[in-house]
């Protein structure tokens, strides 16, 4: 099984050493929004970069002007990697990765689906290589054994849809109670 290399976020703690210019270095906080601000660099946008990226990077914005040839190394101090589960789960909300997540393991850290959950419509939203990537899994299909539990990563999203048609008819069935006698409906 390949391994995703592993990707700077939001609230990570990342340890920059710059090799003989100790006042550049340190252990800073990434904030909400993945970035953070380092001297004579300025505010960097770190999220979704891997340590060693990070670090070429700070090492480009440094070079000429304030240290000839820098030598930048950047690891990882404190991951709080999450995942956020949307939708009509039972408890939506970011919650950590730890280990291997899985689709079926992330909607389970959720508290499961709602009754008015769409089981064959959960979409997965990701950043690949700055790019917007969605798949659509049908949990259905996973429970069954058709394919297998995809793997969640750090920073994916994943949105459980709504079945309209479960909402109304349980809608249908509230208002139905005062009714003295039988409904009979055509579906379709």
């Amino acid at each position: 099984m390949q391994r995703r290399e592993y990707v700077v976020g939001p609230f990570d703690r990342v340890d920059i050493s710059v090799f003989g210019v100790p006042e550049l270095t340190r252990t800073v906080q990434l904030d909400a929004n993945g970035r953070f601000s380092l001297p004579l660099v300025g505010e960097i946008q770190a999220a979704g970069y891997t340590p060693q990226q990070l670090g070429e990077e700070i090492a480009s914005r440094l070079r000429g002007r304030y240290v000839r040839d820098p030598q930048v190394a950047v690891n990882a101090d404190t991951v709080n990697q999450m995942v956020t589960v949307d939708g009509e789960v039972n408890e939506p909300g970011m919650y950590p990765v730890t280990g291997r997540m899985t689709l079926m393991r992330a909607v389970a850290r959720a508290k499961g689906v709602t009754e008015f959950a769409n089981t064959n419509f959960v979409v997965v939203f990701r950043r690949v290589n700055d790019r917007e990537m969605a798949a659509l899994y049908d949990l259905r299909s996973i429970r069954q054994g058709v394919y297998g539990d995809p793997e969640i990563y750090a920073n994916d999203v994943i949105y459980v849809g709504e079945s309209q048609a479960r909402r109304l008819f349980a809608s249908f069935l509230q208002g139905a109670s005062a009714l003295s006698y039988p409904i009979v409906a055509l579906i379709r």
